[in-house]
């Protein structure tokens, strides 16, 4: 492996966790050039919801690419988009009342926050954009200006503009009121908060930890957003796709958000593609004032047709989904009640799930002992504290217990290993 050492940048990170070179994958398992398969818990860090190289998704493709059909159109009308869009709206949008306008902004979802970011300014004529403690929205500089993490904000090298930071839900364990600092500085002529475009917030913050947001706090946001006329944008690049649960993790509160940013799992296939949604009335665009050259990637929108009309036709996924989602809960909780000692809390909604070790460096090691013992699996949380679950949602119930098995053996270890 030294060419990668040798040639490829110090900034690459995931491959110094998980140090082999993977070849093949299919489904929910991951192969490296020694013939070793591993059960894959991080799926593109929530781009593959569906597995890897889903046959379905896979037929499309290459019958879409055989057929010398358009691979790049920018923003240039095709089938492929023409069926992507008619699908979208008849199988997401319409059934679950919402009227939004369809922006592809670019490749990845850090290009859909940058456009609702940006169009938040243009149609308010505001500047100011409030996130969330342990936020994260992307590595550009409008995304990161709204991100949480130090680290990552240090690594723009420039000061990040035009961002304010609120407390994310039980972020001061429940010691004031919801939303009392927000309001209080809107509504102070002299708090120095000048009124924010808009707010931009994950329903579960996946890098910041975990952390879940409840129904009524995000109601609750909703409604203070409405009442001081600040658009509110969700971020559900990576909660999006039915990680949760349903279609959008927003379902179950009940929420409209004005603007709302897809990515990573949209594709079904782990092809780049991202959507701007928007409100129609929202949509005062210029004709050309956003763009970039890879929003008209035709293939990824073949298999995001093709994941809509496989996978959302109905509410089955969504019902498996919850169900391994208390599958995972369950063992997490076995392995946090035996492990007490190193082991804080459990925390997750859906298919994604956090391991909140007691000493941030604990977490690491639990990752390392997985891996070797043929699980993959990433940590969140700024102090890298969390271990993160992030199976595909097509995961058999079997493989989900092989993992669980493989995770409780490696917080053994490593627990046994720290005493010793």
């Amino acid at each position: 492996m030294d060419v990668f050492a040798r040639l490829e940048s110090e900034v690459r990170g995931y491959c110094r966790g998980w140090p082999t070179v993977f070849t093949t994958a299919q489904g929910s398992h991951i192969t490296d050039e020694n013939g070793k398969t591993y059960l894959d818990f991080f799926a593109g860090a929530g781009t593959l919801n569906y597995g890897h190289n889903d046959p379905v998704l896979k037929r499309r493709l290459l019958d879409y690419l055989a057929s010398d059909a358009i691979v790049h159109s920018l923003d240039m009308y095709t089938a492929a988009k023409r069926r992507f869009l008619e699908r979208f709206d008849e199988v997401v949008l319409r059934p679950r009342g919402l009227d939004y306008k369809v922006q592809f902004p670019g490749p990845a979802g850090n290009h859909a926050v940058e456009a609702a970011l940006k169009l938040a300014r243009k149609y308010t004529g505001r500047e100011t954009v409030v996130g969330f403690t342990n936020a994260f929205h992307g590595m550009t500089l409008g995304a990161l200006a709204v991100t949480g993490n130090s680290m990552k904000r240090t690594g723009a090298g420039v000061p990040l503009g035009h961002g304010v930071a609120m407390p994310y839900d039980n972020y001061l364990d429940g010691r004031t009121p919801d939303f009392l600092l927000f309001e209080t500085m809107l509504e102070d002529s002299g708090s120095g908060l000048d009124r924010p475009a808009a707010v931009i917030v994950e329903t579960v913050q996946g890098e910041g930890g975990i952390n879940t947001a409840s129904a009524e706090w995000l109601r609750g946001l909703q409604d203070l957003c409405r009442r001081h006329d600040i658009l509110l944008i969700v971020d559900d690049v990576q909660m999006g796709c039915g990680r949760t649960g349903p279609f959008f993790s927003f379902e179950e509160a009940g929420l409209t958000p004005d603007i709302v940013c897809l990515s990573k799992s949209l594709s079904g296939y782990g092809l780049p593609l991202a959507v701007t949604l928007l409100r129609r009335e929202l949509d005062v665009w210029e004709p050309g004032e956003h763009n970039g050259t890879f929003r008209g990637f035709n293939p990824a929108m073949v298999t995001a047709t093709g994941a809509l009309e496989e996978y959302w036709a109905d509410a089955g996924l969504e019902k498996q989904t919850r169900a391994k989602g208390e599958q995972v809960e369950r063992a997490l909780r076995e392995i946090a009640l035996e492990h007490a000692g190193a082991v804080h809390s459990v925390r997750g909604r859906g298919l994604v799930w956090g391991l909140v070790m007691r000493e941030p460096e604990l977490a690491p090691k639990v990752c390392a002992e997985a891996f070797r013992r043929g699980l993959l699996m990433e940590t969140s949380g700024p102090e890298s504290e969390v271990v993160k679950l992030l199976p595909p949602l097509t995961t058999a119930e079997a493989d989900l217990a092989a993992g669980l098995e493989i995770l409780a053996d490696s917080v053994e270890a490593v627990r046994t290993a720290v005493a010793a």
